[in-house]
């Protein structure tokens, strides 16, 4: 063999090893991450659990954890398994359009909300502007379950419509999912066009987001992990999939609730959000709308995303710095982006399976970001 054919075989072989041992450093990079999450799934914090980190516009770790539920038969999970990301749907749909449409001029979001539905002005509310929905401050009560109430999806629209302010709007934060059930509907107003066509044509289709769309197809249900059972629904009509009672009830396609993803479709949406509102050359929304939309207001919120907590109690952990925004879900589900250190965590868990009475993820959450942040080694930045 002639000696310049030796020397291509053997740095291909050293190119091939580096390679390999690149591929496993980072692997035993996140092996805590590995451990908490396996050790969580021992502990029944949930059955199943999709994770991915994204830093420094790098996919740097994104494995999927135990099965769809905790029976040993049970089908495992992988990072295509969908999951019923519940509360992420405020800022991932609602916002997400509230911030397009603000930015060209077809929302005013200091408006009142009586403008794009004058019916909502009823019971004191007709001062109650967009702003305040996104802020949580309206002065509407947080949760109510309208079936008790209700038996059709207007119906319940109307009583929504129709409720009285708990407190004085602008005087006191309540997370309310009734406001955000709102928002989508004025949506739908100023588009003409459903919630869902609305994320679909806006964000979904143009994203290539495959996977993540509300009401799934009995075609894809056993790919969706499974939440609980309900108790309640008492209509005759089939109910929808989605887990939020309330949104169920309204058709599964609300403004609160109601959206099913995977890690996969999140990441491509994460990294839009980290590159200031564009991707592959296509521009979501500009970086000043992005900027004002997740900037501090009122203690922990910002225009419809959560923000780490200024006391130092975040789900976020304690490493993440203060201009950290994201957003939680009931179903077991987080998404926290921090742009000072340039790093996101996406996590999806199916908590509410068996129950949602098990609150264990509570821990696990705080736990899970500092643990990302000490294999990243910035504890200490």
């Amino acid at each position: 063999m002639k000696p310049h054919k030796r020397l291509h075989i053997f740095l291909a072989a050293v190119l091939f090893v580096t390679s390999l041992q690149t591929t496993a450093s980072a692997n035993n990079r996140f092996k805590p991450v590995e451990t908490l999450v396996e050790q969580s799934i021992a502990d029944n914090v949930f059955p199943a659990a999709s994770i991915a980190v994204i830093y420094r516009d790098n996919v740097v770790f994104h494995e999927a954890f135990g099965r769809m539920t905790y029976g040993k038969n049970s089908p495992p999970v992988d990072t295509s398994t969908i999951f019923d990301i519940a509360s992420l749907t405020k800022p991932i749909v609602t916002t997400s359009i509230i911030m397009q449409l603000s930015e060209r001029d077809s929302l005013d979001i200091d408006a009142p909300v009586s403008r794009y539905i004058p019916e909502f002005a009823r019971n004191g509310k007709e001062n109650v502007t967009i702003k305040n929905l996104l802020l949580h401050n309206s002065g509407l009560i947080a949760h109510r379950f309208l079936i008790k109430t209700c038996r059709t999806a207007d119906e319940a629209t109307a009583s929504i419509y129709n409720e009285p302010l708990r407190t004085q709007t602008g005087t006191k934060t309540t997370y309310s999912d009734l406001g955000f059930i709102t928002l989508g509907k004025v949506i739908e107003r100023i588009t003409g066009n459903s919630l869902e066509e609305n994320f679909s044509t806006r964000f979904s289709k143009p994203l290539g987001m495959q996977s993540t769309l509300f009401n799934p197809p009995e075609s894809l249900h056993s790919e969706i992990a499974p939440t609980e059972k309900d108790a309640l629904w008492s209509l005759t009509e089939t109910r929808p999939l989605v887990h939020d009672h309330n949104a169920a009830l309204l058709g599964g396609v609300a403004g609160h609730a109601g959206l099913f993803s995977t890690t996969e479709d999140l990441l491509v949406f994460v990294q839009m959000l980290m590159q200031e509102g564009s991707y592959n050359d296509s521009v979501f929304f500009s970086p000043s709308t992005l900027k004002h939309f997740t900037r501090r207001n009122q203690g922990s919120r910002a225009l419809g995303w959560d923000l780490r907590s200024l006391n130092g109690r975040s789900s976020s952990g304690q490493y993440f710095s203060t201009s950290t925004y994201g957003h939680l879900g009931f179903t077991g589900t987080s998404i926290w982006i921090d742009p000072e250190k340039e790093l996101a965590v996406i996590t999806l868990t199916n908590r509410v399976h068996p129950t949602s009475e098990n609150t264990k993820i509570r821990r696990f959450r705080p736990l899970l970001h500092d643990t990302v942040i000490k294999c990243l080694d910035l504890d200490d930045k």
